[in-house]
């Protein structure tokens, strides 16, 4: 192995390459990894202290630690670079990069030694527009939208208790792994109807319709799971598939989308009559826990026979109580001439009470008369009274016996004016204790007031 290497040509270093590398120069040594791979670093970090470079993001990701890594590639998509941005850096960007996004990044070239890969260390991140197949999905989104593919009303609703479930995915992916291993935990006696197909490159999208149609065909579950697991906008490309997505929507049973990561959103998911997070969220929305559900029949179970119990007991008591009753009749017969000759004395008094009650009636409407007729006769009888002294103070003869007199002609008729008299005439003159006869011999009447 030695003489092999030794035999080796020499590799002609660049202009500026620094000590380290010039110890390549000498053909009989034999590098050890770590060495070469520091040697090229320090190559690359000198020759590229600092660029720019401009791409696609492809599989962004950010670790709990705050780091950010994710590859760019060329819109054509033939030539990635990893990249990896630290968290000082990352803490700094004023935007949230997505996958299929177009930026431009500054940093330097630096080979990652413990996988001897070339990588770039972004320092700053601007956006330089959208990509090529983000606009591609932005259009088509808009196209599918405009045709009402995703309308609300067009959900429906997915069966509470599905007997069988059918899965569109690759047999070869953790998708349905997860699937399978969440719905035998959660749901054991719900039938998984796999229905394989590929989920990524140019054959998926025309593998998924196929199997989606084959669902739907045998009309077998009572519920469609299309999934698969995280990757890159391009690895998801065939659920943005417009064939797809019209595949899904036309489906006759309700689909249930759990397709990539939970910040991964793809067409087939507008599509879908619910969306999944992930391939293992899909599965526990798609039947409910058995263990709960059979909590819960126990609970009921429990609840019932405690209501037949307490219907029984009550039942038995009645009855109980009836056949105390049937045993001793006698008991009953005696209550029974009980309330007879209560009530036979009750109809032996009632005529007495009534006419006692009748006399004691008729004696105060008497007694009310008799008081009745006593006051009617008291005030017709003081009214009298003061009719009598009325009248008797208009008596004339009492007027004469205060001392006037009074005239009258013979006839009887009263003089009141003395322009009735006439000299010569013969009048009476009447007193309070007897009258007289008069002659008139002169009349003087008073003038007549103006």
């Amino acid at each position: 192995m030695t003489d092999l290497f030794t035999n080796l040509p020499p590799e002609a270093p660049p202009d500026n390459a620094s000590a380290a590398p010039q110890r390549a120069r000498t053909p009989s040594r034999i590098w050890r990894v770590a060495d070469l791979l520091g040697a090229v670093a320090s190559l690359v970090e000198m020759e590229f202290p600092a660029c720019s470079v401009g791409g696609e993001i492809s599989g962004f990701s950010r670790a709990a630690s705050g780091h950010c890594y994710f590859s760019l590639k060329d819109p054509d998509g033939g030539v990635s670079l990893r990249c990896a941005m630290f968290r000082r850096a990352a803490t700094l960007l004023d935007f949230r990069p997505r996958d299929g996004q177009a930026v431009e990044l500054r940093g330097r070239l630096a080979v990652y030694e413990p996988r001897g890969e070339l990588q770039f260390v972004v320092e700053a991140m601007q956006p330089s527009g959208a990509g090529v197949l983000y606009e591609r999905f932005l259009r088509l989104r808009a196209k599918l939208e405009g045709e009402g593919l995703f309308e609300p009303t067009r959900k429906r609703r997915l069966p509470s208790f599905p007997r069988r479930v059918g899965v569109v995915t690759s047999l070869q992916g953790a998708a349905l792994h997860d699937v399978a291993t969440t719905l035998a935990r959660r749901s054991p006696h719900v039938e998984v109807i796999v229905y394989p197909s590929a989920v990524q490159g140019v054959d998926a999208p025309a593998a998924l319709c196929q199997a989606i149609s084959i669902a739907g065909e045998r009309g077998e579950v009572d519920l469609l799971i299309v999934c698969r697991g995280g990757g890159s906008l391009e690895d998801l490309w065939a659920f943005n598939d417009e064939r797809v997505v019209r595949a899904i929507a036309a489906a006759p049973m309700p689909v249930l989308s759990g397709v990539g990561h939970e910040t991964d959103v793809s067409l087939v998911d507008l599509a879908a009559d619910l969306r999944a997070p992930t391939p293992t969220a899909a599965a526990e929305l798609a039947a409910p826990a058995t263990a709960t559900h059979l909590q819960a029949l126990d609970a009921l179970v429990g609840a019932m026979s405690r209501r037949v119990e307490g219907m029984l007991e009550t039942r038995a008591q009645r009855i109980d109580r009836a056949a105390l009753r049937l045993a001793r009749p006698s008991d009953a017969l005696r209550r029974r001439a009980h309330l007879l000759d209560m009530l036979e004395q009750r109809l032996g008094a009632a005529p007495l009470l009534s006419v006692g009650a009748s006399l004691s009636r008729c004696a105060s409407a008497r007694d009310r008369m008799r008081h009745a007729a006593r006051m009617a006769c008291s005030r017709s009888s003081s009214r009298l009274d003061v009719a009598a002294a009325g009248l008797k103070a208009l008596d004339p003869d009492r007027v004469l016996a205060r001392g006037y007199v009074r005239l009258e002609r013979h006839e009887g008729t009263p003089v009141t004016s003395v322009r009735q008299l006439a000299a010569g005439d013969r009048i009476r003159a009447r007193l309070g204790d007897g009258s007289a006869r008069l002659d008139v011999l002169d009349v003087d009447a008073a003038p007549r007031a103006p």
